[in-house]
C-alpha cells in the first residue's frame, strides 16, 4: 500500500475505494497485505501502457501535434509515438529564426554518431554538419530531392568533399519527403513536422533524451532509408 500511495501521490482513503472496484473485477488480487495484477490485469495493462504513453505525448505538447501534417510518418510509427516521452518543444527565438538553437548545437557538437533527415534548405544546419563530419563524427546524411539539388548545385565544393570523406554517407530519399527534419544521435532525437498548412513552416522541433525516444528514432530512420538511395558519385557541374 506504502508504494502504491507512493506512486500515485495519494492517501489511503483516497485509494481503497478504487482498489476495492479492480478486486471486485478480478484485476488485482490481494495477498496478506500485498496487491498485484491478476492474469487478465496484466493483459490489459500490457495493451494499455501504448495507449496511456501517446495520450502523454500529445498532451504535453498538444497544440504542436494538433497544428502538424504525421502523414510523413509511416503508419507503423505513428502507433508508436508514445515512445517519444518527455518531449521538449524548442521554438526558434524570432531574433534567431535561421540559427540553430543552442541547445541543439551542443548536443550535436556532443555527439559521437549522427543520423540526419532533413526536407528544407537549412544552410545553418548543414553547416554544422559539415564541421561535425571533418571532425570525425559519423553522418548517415538523408535528403530530399529539392534539399540534394540546391546542396549539389550551390555547394558543389562543399558536396564533393564531404563525399570524400569516409566517415559520411549521402542517401537521397526517393518521393515526396514529408518530415521536415529527422535527428537520430546517441544523445537524443528531434523530430520536425510540417504544420498541415505549408505556407508558414515556424521550424518548431519536438527533442527528446529518453531511451525509447532514440530506439523509435533509429528505427525511423532506417525505415526512411528504405526508400532511399544512397549517392556514390560527385555531381557534375
Amino acid at each position: 500500500m506504502d508504494e502504491i500511495k507512493e506512486a500515485l501521490d495519494v492517501t489511503s482513503t483516497a485509494i481503497l475505494p478504487q482498489i476495492k472496484k479492480l478486486k471486485e473485477k478480478s484485476l488485482v488480487v490481494q495477498e496478506d497485505k500485498n496487491y498485484k495484477l491478476s492474469l487478465i490485469g496484466k493483459v490489459l495493462v500490457e495493451k494499455m501502457q501504448p495507449f496511456v504513453s501517446i495520450i502523454d505525448v500529445f498532451e504535453d505538447n498538444f497544440d504542436y501535434w494538433a497544428e502538424r501534417n504525421l502523414q510523413g510518418i509511416p503508419p507503423a510509427f505513428r502507433k508508436r509515438l508514445g515512445e517519444l516521452r518527455k518531449c521538449k518543444l524548442i521554438q526558434p527565438d524570432l531574433d534567431r529564426m535561421f540559427e540553430l538553437d543552442p541547445e541543439i548545437v551542443e548536443n550535436l557538437s556532443k555527439s559521437s554518431r549522427i543520423l540526419e533527415c532533413i526536407a528544407y534548405f537549412d544552410p545553418s544546419l548543414i553547416s554544422m554538419c559539415q564541421e561535425l563530419a571533418k571532425g570525425g563524427v559519423e553522418f548517415s546524411f538523408l535528403m530530399s530531392g529539392p534539399v540534394f539539388q540546391r546542396y549539389s548545385k550551390d555547394y558543389l565544393k562543399d558536396f564533393r568533399s564531404m563525399l570524400a570523406l569516409e566517415n559520411i554517407k549521402f542517401f537521397l530519399y526517393s518521393g515526396e519527403l514529408r518530415i521536415a527534419n529527422l535527428t537520430v544521435t546517441d544523445r537524443f532525437v528531434m523530430i520536425s513536422l510540417f504544420p498541415k498548412n505549408q505556407k508558414h513552416f515556424d521550424r518548431e522541433s519536438l527533442i527528446s533524451y529518453e531511451p525509447s525516444a532514440l530506439e523509435f528514432g533509429n528505427e525511423l530512420f532506417d525505415e526512411l532509408l528504405r526508400n532511399s538511395t544512397r549517392i556514390t558519385q560527385i555531381p557534375i557541374e
